[in-house]
């Protein structure tokens, strides 16, 4: 089975990955690992103006299967959080990279641990 991996992201090898923006950076879960968990039924977030740590865990993500944690791939400030995911849960498995993106984050570090899309896509082959 082929999964999407967009060039533009990075991601950690737990299956999160993150959209560098101007002033921001988006967060979310892997279309890997959105199939791994099977149908999404709840999402955990953060608030806004909580704090985020690289590799640490920042929410957590509820399936029919499954309950994962989920690690921040990047260190800053929590400025914005997707509220549909409270209602549409299943925004998570629909559509990883776009709807379904979780936190927007004021970036202070990134982790050392970032993979590239090619790296990634090796390491879910």
């Amino acid at each position: 089975m082929s999964f999407d991996v967009p060039d533009d992201r990075n991601y950690l090898e737990s299956h999160e990955w993150v959209d560098h923006g101007d002033a921001t950076a988006t967060v979310g879960i892997t279309d890997f690992a959105q199939d791994e968990l099977g149908d999404v039924v709840f999402v955990e977030l953060p608030d806004e103006g909580d704090d985020v740590t690289a590799g640490e865990e920042f929410g957590v993500v509820e399936s029919i299967k499954a309950v994962s944690d989920l690690y921040s791939p990047v260190s800053g400030t929590v400025v914005g959080i997707n509220d549909a995911l409270h209602d549409q849960p299943e925004l998570v498995n629909e559509d990883p990279f776009g709807e379904g993106w979780m936190l927007e984050v004021e970036v202070d570090e990134e982790s050392d641990d970032l993979l590239s899309a090619d790296e990634y896509r090796d390491q879910i082959e």
